[in-house]
């Protein structure tokens, strides 16, 4: 994986008050638990990420700080003040939906205008504010025409320009780029990103896509069953995962099951049959002997040789593949457990160890500052 980068935006100072505070927020649909005991403080200017499978409650937590779902428990405070039971008028927040939600029958300059008319704005005052919005997205000579006329960019484009046109505080993104093929939803997290940067304001995304976020965010909360697993930048859940659940969801990971041997001084000793040998990797907390663990390393971390090295974490196994994939080779090994290893090594990495080729016996090897302990 090659977005595991820090976000564009650095969070704000510690002594800064947050934009948005939420305090052990619950909501239940009936019988089920949809956002569970939230807390969570998001910083004035962030590009900030709710990111989870489906069901994981991130969609209702972004509907509750919008104002369209009231929360059953708990309170949110949006540029501190309590906006718990407020309606969704009376936040400084905008909303953009992955439909975009266009009006087909207007023009986009209507379209854009459409949320100051409600407010009963003056004339002149909104001919110029949409004017500055279509002009900052780069969509100026595209005010008579409709959305039908328009690709899914600049339809994508005219949606932003109505969420920004009424100047709030945080603009909420809901799957923002899923309606986009691929290679349009690349560039438009690059166009995002700058965006962001150049309005200002908080952004707070909703995705399902761990790579989506990686790349554009400057903080990420990992949702699962309605909690927050992590938070932390892109960097520091694709490191440090607290759990083999937030290993697994970010980026390939070689994941050993194994129970503790000995944990002093941030390290630990671990056995474990599917490597065949005690691992040794980094520990965030002191486990008692016998806990059951998971030894994760990414798959950019392990390197290989045909000759045994002396180093740390030595196994053998047996190349079951090797493909060739641009900027990497990458490599499944069988180990003699019978456990299958992911390897991504250079071009330059994968000729130093002899180019290996499906069937040839390989050593692997990584220090035990690449690899993390993890409780179950």
């Amino acid at each position: 994986m090659d977005a595991h980068q820090d976000g564009p935006v650095s969070p704000a100072p510690a002594e800064a008050p947050p934009v948005v505070r939420i305090e052990n927020v619950s909501k239940r649909f009936g019988l089920v638990t949809a956002v569970d005991a939230v807390n969570l403080e998001i910083g004035r200017g962030e590009f900030f990420c709710l990111l989870g499978g489906s069901g994981s409650g991130k969609t209702t937590l972004l509907r509750m700080i919008a104002g369209l779902e009231i929360p059953d428990a708990g309170k949110i405070v949006i540029d501190g003040e309590d906006m718990t039971g407020a309606p969704a008028y009376a936040r400084p927040v905008n909303m953009m939906f992955q439909s975009y939600a266009l009006f087909p029958h207007l023009s986009v300059e209507r379209n854009v205008a459409f949320g100051l008319q409600e407010e009963g704005r003056p004339k002149t005052e909104i001919e110029k504010r949409v004017r500055e919005a279509l002009e900052m997205l780069d969509m100026g000579g595209f005010g008579a025409r409709k959305p039908h006329q328009l690709s899914g960019g600049q339809r994508q484009r005219v949606a932003f320009a109505r969420a920004l046109v009424k100047h709030p505080k945080i603009l909420l993104l809901d799957e923002p780029l899923a309606a986009l093929d691929k290679k349009l939803r690349e560039r438009a997290q690059f166009e995002l990103v700058r965006l962001r940067e150049r309005v200002g304001i908080t952004f707070v995304m909703v995705t399902h896509d761990q790579e989506e976020a990686m790349s554009m965010a400057s903080r990420i909360a990992l949702m699962q069953d309605g909690k927050i697993v992590q938070v932390g930048s892109p960097r520091e859940l694709y490191d440090a995962p607290v759990s083999r659940h937030v290993a697994d969801f970010f980026g390939a990971s070689n994941l050993f099951a194994g129970k503790i041997k000995e944990c002093v001084r941030g390290e630990a000793a671990v056995e474990s049959e599917e490597a065949g040998m005690v691992l040794r990797g980094r520990c965030s907390e002191t486990l008692s002997d016998r806990t059951p663990v998971t030894v994760m390393v990414r798959p950019e971390q392990v390197h290989l040789s045909r000759d045994l090295p002396s180093a740390e974490n030595v196994l053998r196994g047996k190349i079951a593949s090797a493909a060739f994939l641009g900027s990497c080779h990458a490599c499944q090994v069988t180990l003699d457990s019978g456990k299958t290893v992911l390897v991504r090594l250079s071009p330059a990495e994968f000729g130093k160890a002899g180019s290996p080729a499906a069937g040839e016996t390989v050593h692997l090897f990584w220090p035990s500052a690449a690899a993390r302990v993890l409780k179950q």
